[in-house]
């Protein structure tokens, strides 16, 4: 007969352990993976934002590319809250509708403001900004010209002073003897004789704020740009004051007015009615000095010439001989030189400007280095002298159309 055994959970099978072992280490192997889905999840979803981000900002850009460009252009009067007279860019004048989101106390005459394409509504403001050529002309870097280097032009030199720095250095002086200090200065002269190194030593000895401008860049070609361009010019001197403006080549838009002329012309005019306003008009300039240069003072206009606007023209003539031989003094002082007399050269080198001058050096210090020597003689110095003088005698006659093809 068999005997019943009753058994116990100590007496379970070792298999029934090992199953139960590996199904929790199962277990735990799908709850790690299961994590691990989780976690990639998280990331692509994040990826998936980023992305959509991405192509939304993709699609501003796109939108914005083709939409059409809108032209920039300034209030000249506001009608009521829902209509202005506007002036684009091109110069016309049209009454257009008003944006009702702008802000009307912004919305004043002279406003700079975008306009719509087709409809020329005011779309937006703009921030007022100076044209690029006007806010270009401000020198950052003063030049390393001082006075000593303007040679042979010391009296016109002590006038500048005068007339530009005096006033900006010390104003009370002029308060206490009661007069109004000169605007300006106008230097006439041949071509090569120092009026823009005198401006420049002007620049490098003030601690003013020096622009330059040359004339031809304020003649534009559609109506009342030249003339805006000179209202800007003035107002970013007087918002740099104290400044020194310098017009170089002002015969470009200072011409005499004639009654006949073409449509080029009358702009060119209407740009110096604008700068003769500027000048002596009801603004003052108070801190603010104008130094103008030209080799043309016979076709300037009247208007320009008056006491008022330039107070002081300063002839800037061909060197003399004393002025001649400060130039050379000033030019061989820095070159290698041997036994050159400065006298004889003075007397080679009658009617020459200082450019020539400066040419001449400039000449001698290439015969030298042809010649493999690192020191100018004398003869190096006649050398040039002579060089020059074919060329200048070249210039002054006309050259025959046979010569061209020779």
């Amino acid at each position: 007969m068999g005997t019943d055994v009753e058994r116990t959970d100590g007496d379970l099978p070792n298999t029934a352990e090992e199953d139960l072992q590996t199904l929790e280490k199962s277990y735990a192997e799908l709850r790690d993976e299961t994590q691990q889905l989780i976690n990639e999840r998280t990331t692509l979803e994040a990826e998936m934002r980023t992305l959509r981000k991405r192509i939304e900002r993709l699609d501003e850009n796109v939108n914005l590319l083709k939409m059409p460009p809108l032209i920039v252009g300034h209030i000249q009067d506001v009608l009521d809250h829902e209509r202005a007279i506007v002036r684009s860019s091109n110069g016309t004048v049209f009454q257009v509708s008003l944006n009702q989101r702008l802000d009307p106390e912004l919305l004043k005459p002279g406003t700079r403001v975008a306009l719509n394409q087709d409809s020329l509504s005011v779309v937006e403001l703009l921030t007022e900004a100076w044209d690029p050529m006007v806010s270009g002309a401000e020198m950052v870097e003063k030049p390393d010209i001082s006075y000593d280097d303007v040679a042979g032009l010391d009296e016109q030199v002590e006038s500048v002073r005068e007339a530009i720095e005096l006033p900006l250095i010390k104003p009370e002086l002029f308060e206490k003897v009661g007069i109004v200090p000169p605007k300006g200065v106008l230097l006439v002269g041949p071509p090569g004789c120092g009026k823009t190194l005198l401006a420049k030593a002007v620049a490098n000895h003030t601690d003013a704020t020096f622009i330059r401008m040359v004339g031809s860049e304020l003649a534009q070609k559609y109506i009342g740009e030249g003339g805006r361009m000179v209202r800007e010019l003035f107002s970013l001197a007087k918002e740099k004051s104290p400044s020194v403006i310098f017009l170089d080549e002002i015969d470009a838009i200072g011409a005499k007015r004639l009654d006949g002329s073409t449509s080029g012309d009358r702009e060119v005019q209407r740009t110096l009615m604008q700068l003769l306003a500027e000048l002596d008009g009801f603004d003052a300039l108070k801190d603010v000095k104008i130094i103008a240069a030209t080799n043309r003072p016979d076709i300037l206009d009247d208007a320009l010439l008056r006491p008022g606007r330039f107070d002081r023209v300063i002839e800037i003539p061909i060197p003399d001989d004393a002025s001649r031989k400060a130039i050379l003094g000033v030019h061989l002082s820095s070159m290698n030189t041997k036994k050159i007399s400065i006298g004889r050269l003075v007397e080679r080198t009658k009617g020459y400007s200082g450019a020539e001058l400066k040419a001449t050096c400039v000449e001698a210090g290439m015969v030298a280095i042809r010649d493999g020597r690192s020191s100018v003689t004398q003869s190096d110095m006649l050398d040039a002298i002579a060089r020059l003088d074919k060329k200048r005698s070249q210039a002054s006659t006309s050259v025959s159309p046979e010569a061209l093809y020779s």
